[in-house]
């Protein structure tokens, strides 16, 4: 028997809508962290180091990673959904860690785990999503992806920080991210269906010459092998930077110049918040290209970075929280699109994940960054080295980076496009 398959999200609503409440949930897991956790380290725990607080970050940015570097290659290997199964098992004993931890050093193996969740559910959200979504929607898929997921994140640090406020540090704001991560297991594994087939009706069987990469190939094009790949790839580096500094550094400073905890969560939550509006980013790339979101967005978060310490008040942090978020909103869809478009179908989730890669271990790097500078110069320093590091990693992306985008760009692409979008395939 035979069905034929067609990509399209309306075609795909369900499965589209739970992938989109799944990486809701991956963002409530990691922001049910964001203004609690450095704030415990600190007043609980006794952690009178900025760099041992940023540990915590370290352990969790390389193993993300590492993690979303074999993730996609996981994902073309054995399906979508057993990897994302896997990544909420990992999961379920993050709550228990966080509430009984008698020391730091348990809150960094939390974060190892934590780590492995968000890098294999992640990575297999926004797959699924590139799956299901026809050609011509893929910046649009990436846009809605991020968007809910940093909504989540943006919404668990507010949530866990005005509970953390109306009761304790722990271990209150934890029962919340035990509902959490406890549904979001039970969806995967009984409503989402594997879409890894989805990837065959963009193949051209004639098409050969640029399909099946060998691993080390694709790491090797991915990274150093293709200037606009290198390009989004340092960038994707660089700009976590300011999403470690939103997790480590921000909560600190803040509650350092006298606000609360639940006002310091939400400056976090603000930022985290203007991340919802990469469900028109991504679609507005669809329409301009890649190249200009991600080089305004790259300055225009550098800025809002840098005015966080240039001007002082709750009314103008809350602000410039704004304006790094939406500087952020703007360039990182449209990152992440830019291997999508670049990749040949058959190794496009294992050059995300290589891009992922580089992106995310730019949370330990920039957590040594900014925690050594916290520690030995003081927070401000955290603040201008970031936004200095936008600048300069945007000048390269100005510089470097071609437009990829399959109906207009100047960034050769991997193989034809395909003649059709539907193809006739064996019943699973």
């Amino acid at each position: 028997m035979e069905t034929e398959l067609k990509q399209g999200i309306s075609e795909h609503l369900g499965q589209f809508s739970l992938h989109i409440l799944l990486v809701f949930a991956t963002g409530l897991t990691i922001g049910s962290e964001r203004a609690v956790v450095p704030v415990l380290g600190r007043d609980m725990l006794g952690v009178e180091s900025v760099f041992v607080i940023g540990s915590f970050v370290v352990s969790f940015g390389f193993i993300k990673g590492l993690l979303n570097l074999y993730a996609g290659k996981w994902g073309g290997e054995y399906g979508r959904k057993p990897v994302l199964i896997l990544g909420w098992v990992t999961a379920l004993p993050i709550p228990v860690i966080l509430i009984f931890a008698p020391s730091w050093s348990w809150i960094t193996i939390g974060n190892i785990l934590l780590g492995v969740n968000q890098a294999l559910t992640w990575s297999m959200a926004i797959n699924a999503k590139i799956d299901l979504a026809s050609p011509e929607q893929r910046g649009l898929a990436v846009g809605i992806d991020e968007a809910f997921g940093y909504s989540g994140v943006a919404v668990g640090a507010w949530i866990t920080g005005v509970i953390a406020a109306q009761t304790n540090l722990r271990p209150e704001p934890f029962y919340f991210l035990t509902a959490v991560v406890v549904l979001a297991f039970l969806i995967s594994v009984f409503l989402i269906k594997e879409t890894v087939q989805f990837t065959e009706i963009e193949v051209d069987d004639d098409d050969s010459h640029d399909a099946n990469l060998p691993f080390g190939e694709v790491l090797k094009r991915a990274t150093y092998g293709d200037k606009t790949l290198f390009a989004a790839a340092q960038a994707g580096h660089i700009e976590k930077f300011v999403d470690t500094l939103f997790w480590l550094a921000v909560p600190l400073y803040l509650t350092g110049q006298g606000l609360g905890i639940a006002a310091a969560g939400f400056v976090v939550g603000i930022h985290s918040a203007m991340y919802f509006l990469q469900i028109a980013t991504g679609g507005l790339a669809d329409r301009i290209g890649r190249r200009s979101p991600v080089v305004g967005g790259m300055f225009l978060t550098g800025a809002g970075v840098l005015g966080m310490v240039l001007i002082n008040g709750y009314l103008s942090w809350v602000i410039l929280s704004g304006v790094s978020g939406l500087g952020m909103a703007l360039l990182y869809p449209n990152l992440m699109t830019v291997p999508g478009d670049a990749a040949h179908p058959t190794w496009r989730a294992t050059g995300m994940g290589v891009y992922r890669m580089w992106r995310d271990s730019g949370y330990g790097v920039g957590a040594i960054l900014i925690g050594f500078s916290m520690e030995f110069v003081n927070a401000e320093a955290a603040f201008y080295l970031t936004a200095a590091l936008m600048f300069v990693s945007g000048t390269i992306v100005y510089i470097w980076m071609e437009e990829t985008h399959p109906d207009f760009g100047t960034h050769e692409p991997p193989a034809p496009a395909p003649q059709q979008s539907d193809r006739t395939l064996p019943q699973d």
